[in-house]
């Protein structure tokens, strides 16, 4: 994630960590980010998790975005 994250929402904490990309489900498991995978493969996403005060925030990879404009699994807000 090429992005700066911004503070912690929660508690405005600086000690954040990112993990590597991981799967955002498919298969047995729920799909967390339907129709924005291929068709063999979830998409996947990236945590951020505050050391202070745990909260942990999903970011779907930025390849995975222009896809939500055709996805039918998402409506915008």
């Amino acid at each position: 994630m090429a992005t700066k994250i911004a503070p912690c929402p929660n508690c405005g904490g600086n000690q954040l960590y990112q993990s590597d990309p991981v799967s955002a489900g498919g298969g047995h498991a729920p799909d967390y980010l339907p129709g924005l995978g291929s068709f063999l493969r979830a998409e996947k996403f990236t945590l951020v998790l505050c050391r202070d005060c745990g909260l942990a925030r999903f970011f779907a990879r930025p390849e995975a975005l222009p896809k939500l404009g055709d996805a039918s699994k998402w409506h915008r807000v």
